[in-house]
């Protein structure tokens, strides 16, 4: 069972940390909340609770005008462009421990969260105070940088408050910036797979945010000619494979373990007990041999096509 709003008001209290209380109607976004503390004094918050592809948990607290950019910041911790999405809806109970809405660093108090990485705008080091729901969208406190500082140094959390907006390039010779913050652990959703929460409530107070990345709209079936295209890409991707063994070799055990951690279910556990081993086994066999069949043979397809190039090559070279 997590924190509870009193709970956590009452360890806040204990800091000794300088805050207001602010009650409230229960309100989903930044401009329901504005309507009840905006008057104040004070920089209105949008949190964001996100995953990666390795099964790696961030809270993003930013000011609720900066512009956060997905994309961006995937890359900037060194993720790939898509390596970021909105967390699946089942997590926010599992490992934050808190309702929809409810989104904020101090849901980071629960033990369950221990493995979350939190990224904080560094505008909130510039104001007055900031606003944030005490695990409870019915309730907003007040308080600064520095109070906010204390109480996640009071369970470990080492802040970090970084330039949401910024873009820095990232290359070769370039690293991302932000690498740093990924987080060592995945942690393991029990249940059925992944069901990305409501972008429109999946932060405590939600304001527009730029991700066009996760946005899934419809498409008109494309003309053979693009067809043709996509696959000759898919071919160019595949070469490059050979040149790159590790990067398949990674690629193919992330979405093996991926498997079985979905397959390792308490609902499972409890039908399967101690034959679960054997069961999880059977399951990835059949799954992952239509992959590796279909693999071996573009492999082999794209060998044919490289072989016969190279022998047009030469034998251009010896007329």
């Amino acid at each position: 069972m997590g924190y509870t709003k009193e709970q956590l008001l009452a360890r806040l209290q204990e800091l000794q940390l300088d805050f207001t209380k602010h009650e409230h109607p229960v309100v989903l976004t930044v401009e329901a909340q504005a309507k009840h503390v905006g008057h104040l004094n004070g920089a209105l918050s949008k949190n964001l609770f996100l995953k990666d592809k390795k099964h790696r948990f961030y809270v993003v607290s930013a000011m609720a005008k900066t512009n956060v950019d997905l994309k961006v910041l995937s890359q900037r911790l060194g993720l790939g462009k898509g390596g970021l999405r909105m967390a699946p809806e089942e997590a926010l109970g599992e490992v934050l421990q808190v309702p929809l809405g409810c989104v904020t660093p101090f849901a980071l108090v629960n033990e369950s969260a221990r493995c979350v990485s939190l990224l904080l705008d560094q505008g909130f080091k510039t104001q007055e105070c900031c606003f944030f729901h005490p695990l409870s969208n019915d309730t907003t406190i007040a308080l600064n940088a520095r109070g906010l500082d204390k109480f996640l140094s009071s369970i470990g959390k080492q802040p970090v408050y970084v330039d949401l907006e910024a873009n820095p390039p990232v290359g070769k010779d370039q690293p991302p910036d932000l690498a740093s913050l990924v987080p060592s652990d995945a942690i393991a959703i029990p249940g059925q797979p992944d069901k990305a929460a409501p972008s429109q409530v999946s932060d405590m107070n939600h304001a527009p945010v730029n991700n066009k990345s996760t946005g899934v709209t419809a498409k008109a079936v494309k003309p053979s000619t693009d067809v043709r295209k996509e696959k000759l890409s898919n071919a160019v991707s595949l070469s490059n494979s050979f040149a790159d063994p590790e990067k398949y070799v990674e690629d193919f055990i992330e979405r093996t373990s991926s498997l079985v951690l979905s397959e390792i279910t308490e609902e499972n556990v409890k039908q399967y007990g101690e034959k679960l081993g054997e069961v999880i086994s059977n399951t990835i066999r059949k799954k992952l041999a239509t992959e590796l069949k279909s693999t071996a043979t573009m492999f082999k397809n794209t060998a044919y096509s490289e072989g016969f190039s190279a022998g047009t090559r030469q034998q251009a070279k010896r007329l």
